[in-house]
Order: C-alpha cells, then structure tokens, then sequence
C-alpha cells in the first residue's frame, strides 16, 4: 500500500473510526483499525469492528499501490491528529506501516489481517431521514434510557417505523421520553422496529453531518443471533446489533387526562431549577408548588443547606405540590426544543407528561417527556 492523502480529510476519518474502537478490548486485535485501499478506486476506507458495532470511513487519496494494513487504532488517532497541515505519506513496508507529513515520520508495526474479524454487510436500506431532525431526538430521548446493563431492553432506544413516521423511545422504568418525526421511507406502509443500544446511537449521532441525510438499513433476526441495523451518512457507515428483546408497551402509561396544566418559558425554569438543585444530591427530591400564576421550587429541609425561588408561569387548575429528581426533572425539560413547554399533572404521586409547545393549537406535540414525581412527607 502506498498512498498520499490529505492531513485533514484523513484526521477526521481516523478520529471518527477510532471512536468506535473498544477502550478494553477483548482481544488485542479489536484495538486495531483496518486500512485498505482497493485496487478499483482512489479511496481509502478504514473500519473497526468488535463484534458488536462496526464503524467505516472513506477518504479520497492519490493511490500508487493498493493494499491493506492493520495498524492500532487511537495511537495512529493520535498521530494524524497532531501532523502538520498539508499532504500525509503512507506506505508499506513488510510488517511496518511508515506515516510522514511534513518534517514529522512515524513507524508503526502491523498485525496480521488474517486476525481481524471480517466486518458485517450493510443490512438492506428502508429509508432516510434529515440528520439534523434525528440526530436532535436522540439527543433528547436517549438520556432516559437506563444504565443498568442487567436489564438489556431498558438500555436500548426503541426506533419504530410506521409509514411515514419515526418514533425514537427510551425508559429507565421512571421516567419515558419519546420523540416522533418525519422520515422517508422505501415502502410507504412499512411497519418495522427495532431495539438498539442507546449508548452506540448516541454516540453515532452526535457525529452526523449536518444538513444531509442519513439512510437506515435493517436486517431481519436470523436464526442464529440478533438482527442488525445501519446508519450511513457522508461516506461513513456504523452497523450495529440488535437487543434481542420486546420493549414495553410505552404507550398506555400516557395519562389520557390532566387535571392541572402549567406553560412555562423554558430558560427561566431550567436556570431555577439548577440554582435551586445546588443545596440537593442527585437523589433528594426538588420540590415545586403551583398555583395561579407562580410556581415556587424548594430544596432542603431542616437542619440541611436550602434553596427556595418563584418564577412566574400560566398555570390552569387546583394548586398542586410535586416532588423530582432534579436530574430527571432537567433531563425532561433541556429537551424540550420550543421556548415554551407544557407541563401536564394528574396527581402529586401520578406521573406528569412535559412536551413542547405545538406550533399550532390542538396539534399533537413531537415531544414527550413522562416523569414519575418522587413521595415526600
């Protein structure tokens, strides 16, 4: 293999490859990043793959020899990175893989390809969708999802397709948070779902090419393990198992009625929320009183550090007192995309529904944040 390539295209190929690269790997191959450049194009693709998530870029280069290597993943991460700006040499030399850019060159030592795992195929395309939109919902849903690796299907976010819509949901069993949008799909009546771990879609996300599409793929379960999905966008494509688990039936737990309803600027409530948070840990409860016109947050008790504040909000209904977790309580309302949210309460022990201000009255609202208020004396 013997190559020349831009110093920034392929900094940011290898840094997004590496991404996906295991920390503790479970084989030292795993660490490692696959370089190839086929005899058929004047490409570069790296990938990296651990038996659960695949990733794969693809950078232009000047190619005089076509070849693969495997070399270590973050360490040539981090040689890239630091480079001076301008062309990078690659080439092969035996079982030694030779990186120059400027006055800078570097030697890294190859480990054999017939280790390496081979990577899965893409699953067949279904449909695409805005990677501005999507990547958004799963910013705001997934932050529900649980950490809690002994029940599977609650770290997953559930993606589920249904004509022209997509629902992104996830749930930690106290709180649900689910976003729906528009999507384009391959076939307009198409019903499908599936299960994915919430911690690698999330990571995908975040490094989406803004203003572009992604197209999704998803495979079927086969026999012998769990289905896959596939995102690809801008030359990079991440595979993925599939949770191989039903998700709950979210949508019943939805109130179908409110006896109180409070709209409230959002900016004002979260910076409230987070000085008055400030006397309390994670797990002490933040307390909020409405009544017409104002709602008052409280922290702390007794002998203990206290906080105490009132902004104003539109408030319809009986005076009601409630109780958070001040993480879940800023979880639901940061995600919130509108400048105004509504908060939806039933009863102090009964689970409230935050979502977003519909531009239009009567409109079904695109985001929903269901939160099961803590019990307090």
């Amino acid at each position: 293999m013997k190559l020349r390539v831009d110093r920034d295209a392929f900094a940011e190929a290898v840094a997004w490859t590496a991404r996906a690269l295991p920390g503790r790997p479970a084989v030292p191959v795993l660490a490692s990043m696959r370089l190839e450049v086929a005899q058929d194009g004047p490409s570069l693709h790296l990938s990296g793959f651990d038996y659960e998530v695949s990733s794969r870029a693809s950078v232009e280069v000047l190619a005089e020899e076509s070849g693969a290597a495997l070399v270590p993943g973050r360490l040539l991460a981090e040689i890239v990175r630091n480079l001076p700006s301008g062309s990078v040499h690659i080439d092969t030399d035996g079982t030694r893989l030779r990186i120059s850019g400027g006055a800078a060159r570097f030697t890294l030592i190859t480990m054999p390809l017939e280790d390496y795992p081979t990577l899965p195929g893409m699953p067949g395309r279904i449909g695409s969708v805005s990677s501005d939109a999507f990547a958004e919902a799963v910013r705001q849903v997934t932050p529900a999802a649980s950490r809690d690796d002994t029940l599977p299907m609650l770290t997953g976010a559930y993606l589920d397709f249904r004509g022209d819509t997509l629902s992104v949901v996830a749930t930690d069993r106290y709180r649900i948070a689910v976003r729906e949008l528009w999507w384009k799909p391959e076939d307009p009546g198409i019903g499908a779902s599936a299960l994915v771990p919430a911690r690698t879609l999330h990571d995908m996300a975040r490094s989406l090419i803004a203003k572009s599409d992604v197209d999704i793929a998803l495979g079927a379960p086969q026999a012998q393990g769990e289905g896959m999905i596939g995102f690809e966008n801008g030359g990079r494509r991440t595979t993925t198992r599939l949770i191989d688990s039903d998700f709950v039936k979210y949508a019943s737990w939805f109130p179908a009625e409110f006896a109180g309803r409070a709209e409230v600027a959002v900016a004002p409530l979260v910076a409230a929320v987070k000085r008055v948070a400030l006397v309390a840990d994670r797990n002490t409860p933040l307390r909020l009183a409405f009544s017409e016109g104002e709602v008052v947050l409280e922290a702390g008790s007794g002998e203990d550090a206290q906080a105490i504040e009132a902004i104003g909000v539109a408030y319809e209904g009986e005076p009601l007192r409630l109780a958070f977790r001040p993480d879940y309580l800023l979880d639901g309302l940061t995600a919130v995309e509108t400048d105004t949210a509504h908060l939806n309460f039933t009863e102090p022990t009964k689970p409230a529904v935050f979502t977003d201000a519909p531009a239009k009255e009567g409109d079904k609202p695109s985001f929903r944040y269901l939160v099961q208020p803590l019990r307090v004396a």
